[in-house]
């Protein structure tokens, strides 16, 4: 069983930035893709970004592009996501998912095997 934990979550204003981290547990951590998701108050879970095994391709949602990076140490078996130009709609419990297959699709949650408990960002004005 892969486990799945995430930090650095908080408060921040808007405009801050904050870098969220998430480890998986496993030899073979190289191998897993690894994805973020977020869940907004009274809103279903949707896709942040991802990062795949093979080739460290990257993907994220229109609404964070250009603000949010994510990427990978292998060796410390973590994958970080640095926030940047953090908006009130960015406020949201953050996950961290993981899966040793490329999940399809990338972008729906119902395809990622493990799961973190999520880590809470709050954007105030």
């Amino acid at each position: 069983q892969v486990q799945v934990l995430e930090s650095g979550g908080g408060l921040v204003q808007v405009g801050g930035s904050l870098r969220l981290s998430c480890t998986a547990s496993g030899r073979t951590f190289r191998n897993y893709a690894m994805g973020w998701f977020r869940q907004a108050p009274g809103k279903e879970r949707e896709f942040v970004a991802a990062i795949s095994w093979s080739n460290g391709g990257t993907y994220y949602a229109d609404s964070v592009k250009g603000r949010f990076s994510i990427s990978r140490d292998n060796a410390k078996n973590t994958v970080y996501l640095q926030a940047n130009s953090l908006k009130p709609e960015d406020t949201a419990v953050y996950y961290c998912a993981a899966d040793d297959m490329t999940p399809i699709p990338l972008r729906s949650d119902q395809g990622w095997k493990y799961w973190g408990n999520g880590t809470l960002v709050t954007v105030s004005l």
